[in-house]
């Protein structure tokens, strides 16, 4: 075991020291070329997924009772995978199991853990076509995003996790002698041992669209600081955190742990596993992504628990002046038809002067910004592979639903059209619907619609924009926003607001970047700053508290 520390440590170190610089660094590779895999590891990955459909997943699940296929692919391809399944009944079983596991991993002490953590990660980046051809099925994202988030991007978000938790756990050495001088030749002398003990089950509850970039870090920071972890995920998005799952228990077997360390929750839709499993008294950390409702009820009902929530954000970008008029547009239409704005990070509210803005082609009026935006999302979804690329599919039915009711609306100002997806026919592919409205008609704005929709919204100031701004993200939650501007004054003022709120802005974005990606080691997703996120991937607290640090003090 030791040895895995010993293959692995120069791996967190690089880690932890691109956490600490914050510059672009990367563990595992993004792009699914062959010239970095090889020819044959796309073959191989799509051969390992093809041969889940159909079969039952091979898991032991203490507590399951039979088998359920819960799973209904947005794109359409024949499923039937099926899973061990979880009722209330079988949960406190499952919470015993996981329980009798901590232990022995207790034990095992921060570097050995660390070690063994950083090898299922590996093993799982080798499994990576595999890994996006079951988020590509289950989540709609085409397979290049996928590939890169759901595989490399996801494990390196949970690398960061485990490097930052390394470094915590260990900032306290294990022991210490204690010398205080009580008078003349006389010292008090004690030797004291620090213990990292961790705080108890972790629960990490999963969500249909990011499986494994939003379940992977909690998943590996609870587990690195010696928790068990059951795996609950969503219904429609089981089989990436199932394989994960599989890997993980299959690799510490192999070096002599209870494999029940990890273990998944499969659920039927509506049977309400989540509710019964945080309740469980000894499930003590749980991990979330989903709406706000159901982050608030956690919140409120799982008090024994620490909760990392992320929840629902209304995600601003505000429109002063630019000296790139074509650059911006096409910038806020790219990350609006990103995965057809099924992302926590995507741009929904556009506040613009309803005078008009300043640009390096002349003022240009809301009318104007309308028009370049229909342009600017036309051209992006005018080539199908192209398009199917960027849009992938709509998730599920009440994201369809969502863009039903928008479209039904008076102030359409940009509607949403339905494209054929060129691989999988059956796919719901949707490009995105802009709203138009003032900021004084109706609170529509001013809630999360999850999904390919979008709403202009026009003040009567740059400043009311700033002021709205702040009011949005503190009543209903901002993870990003973008700001454009040329005028360092309003600049600043953005600056204060998004320090103050705790929303990461980005500031003039009119190239390829995107506010909606965010990079592991550089960027921090949400802040526990407002109503969005109670957690920070990744920033100290979002490790420490899942362990303490025991203490026992012995005379010399």
């Amino acid at each position: 075991m030791d040895d895995l520390w010993e293959k692995h440590r120069p791996l967190l170190d690089d880690a932890y020291r691109a956490w600490r610089t914050r510059d672009h660094w990367s563990a595992f590779p993004e792009s699914p070329s062959p010239r970095v895999w090889g020819e044959s590891a796309a073959a191989a990955g799509l051969t390992a997924f093809e041969a889940y459909r159909g079969e039952a997943f091979a898991l032991d699940t203490p507590g399951a009772d039979g088998w359920v296929a819960p799973e209904q692919p947005p794109t359409g391809i024949e499923w039937d995978i099926r899973y061990p399944h979880l009722t209330s009944d079988g949960a406190p079983l499952l919470v015993s199991a996981s329980q009798a596991a901590l232990p022995a991993w207790r034990d095992a002490g921060p570097h050995r853990r660390a070690g063994l953590v950083v090898e299922i990660l590996h093993r799982l980046a080798e499994r990576s076509f595999e890994l996006a051809h079951a988020v590509m099925h289950t989540t709609g994202q085409g397979f290049v995003m996928a590939f890169q988030a759901g595989a490399a991007h996801a494990l390196d978000r949970a690398l960061e996790a485990v490097a930052v938790a390394v470094h915590e756990m260990t900032v306290v050495p294990p022991e210490a002698e204690w010398v205080k001088p009580a008078g003349r030749d006389r010292f008090q002398r004690l030797h004291k041992r620090y213990h990292i003990v961790p705080r108890g089950i972790g629960l990490v509850i999963g969500c249909t669209t990011f499986p494994t970039w939003n379940g992977f870090p909690g998943l590996f920071a609870s587990l690195v600081c010696g928790n068990p972890v059951i795996v609950k995920p969503h219904p429609h998005a089981v089989l990436p955190l199932a394989i994960a799952v599989r890997i993980a228990r299959q690799t510490l077997a192999e070096h002599g742990f209870d494999p029940n360390l990890v273990t998944l929750a499969v659920e039927a839709d509506g049977e309400g596993l989540a509710r019964v499993l945080a309740t469980q008294t000894d499930v003590r950390i749980i991990d979330y992504t989903g709406s706000s409702a159901f982050g608030a009820w956690l919140e409120e009902n799982a008090r024994h628990a620490v909760v990392y929530a992320e929840k629902s954000a209304v995600n601003c970008a505000l429109l002063e002046s630019t000296d790139n008029f074509t650059g911006m547009t096409a910038n806020l239409a790219y990350s609006l038809a990103l995965y057809s704005g099924q992302m926590c990070t995507t741009p929904r509210v556009f506040l613009v002067p309803a005078g008009g803005i300043a640009t390096d082609v002349g003022k240009r009026g809301v009318d104007d910004i309308v028009a370049a935006l229909r342009t600017a999302l036309a051209d992006l979804t005018a080539e199908p592979k192209r398009a199917a690329a960027l849009l992938g599919a709509i998730v599920d039915g009440r994201v369809a639903a969502r863009v039903e009711e928008a479209m039904h609306r008076e102030d359409v100002a940009i509607p949403s059209r339905r494209l054929e997806h060129p691989d999988f026919p059956a796919a719901l592919v949707r490009t995105p619907v802009v709203l138009r409205t003032r900021f004084d008609a109706d609170d529509a704005y001013r809630a999360e619609w999850f999904g390919p929709i979008a709403f202009i919204v026009e003040t009567p100031s740059p400043e009311v924009s700033l002021t709205l701004w702040e009011d949005i993200t503190q009543h209903s939650g901002g993870l990003t926003a973008s700001v454009y501007s040329t005028d360092p004054a309003f600049l600043r003022q953005a600056e204060e607001i998004a320090t103050r709120t705790g929303v990461l802005t980005a500031l003039n974005f009119t190239a390829d970047t995107y506010v909606n990606q965010t990079a592991a080691f550089s960027d921090f997703h949400g802040s526990a700053a407002n109503r969005a996120a109670t957690a920070a991937m990744t920033d100290p607290a979002f490790v420490t508290h899942r362990f303490h640090i025991a203490e026992i003090r012995q005379p010399r």
